[in-house]
């Protein structure tokens, strides 16, 4: 698994990472504290998290991606190797972001999740961003994801400590690697760990 994905990030050209369109929708305005970033990729949320105040824990399978984001040095930003098939980052977060946490190899998501939701603060946010449609540059074109609602139900968290914020599947105009566009879903559920 660890080689597939490195393989992908040595791909892909080194650009000036983006942050994702439904994390600066989110997270604009939230007072910034601990965030933890899963699957960080290039780094574009990351980054963007440190210039908004946000002290952010950026976890990554591929060591390719991960010394990527090291190399920026960018203060407020850890840039760590992580496999969450085998266990989760140590920590507490206000903020915990998990855009296209997708994987062609064995991966328990729902796990991951719950374990992403136990890792938040009180108050703490827990923001997932699936594919909700499957754009003509994605590697997997026969792929199908699970409702926000249905991934909700999967974590299966206590209503008496985490409820449930958002669960929608907006569309947007994505860019592809190629400069090709076209209009995609996401599938955004934004859970919220109660203060009692």
């Amino acid at each position: 698994m660890t080689a597939f994905w490195d393989s992908v990030y040595t791909d892909r050209p080194v650009l000036d990472p983006r942050p994702n369109d439904r994390l600066v929708e989110t997270v604009t305005g939230l007072p910034p504290g601990a965030a933890l970033d899963l699957g960080c990729g290039n780094g574009g949320d990351a980054l963007w998290l440190a210039c908004q105040g946000w002290q952010v824990t950026a976890v990554d399978i591929s060591a390719v991606a991960v010394a990527r984001l090291a190399a920026r040095s960018v203060k407020r930003v850890v840039a760590v190797r992580h496999d969450l098939a085998e266990s989760f980052p140590p920590g507490e977060f206000g903020l915990v972001s998990a855009h296209y946490l997708h994987t062609p190899f064995d991966l328990d998501r729902s796990a991951v999740l719950r374990s992403a939701a136990h890792a938040l603060r009180p108050g703490g946010r827990l923001l997932i961003v699936d594919h909700g449609s499957v754009a003509p540059w994605s590697w997997d074109q026969d792929a199908e994801f699970p409702s926000p609602v249905e991934v909700a139900a999967g974590i299966d968290l206590d209503p008496a400590q985490w409820t449930v914020e958002r669960a929608d599947a907006p569309r947007r105009i994505a860019t592809g690697p190629d400069g090709r566009t076209a209009e995609v879903t996401d599938h955004v559920l934004v859970i919220r760990r109660l203060t009692t």
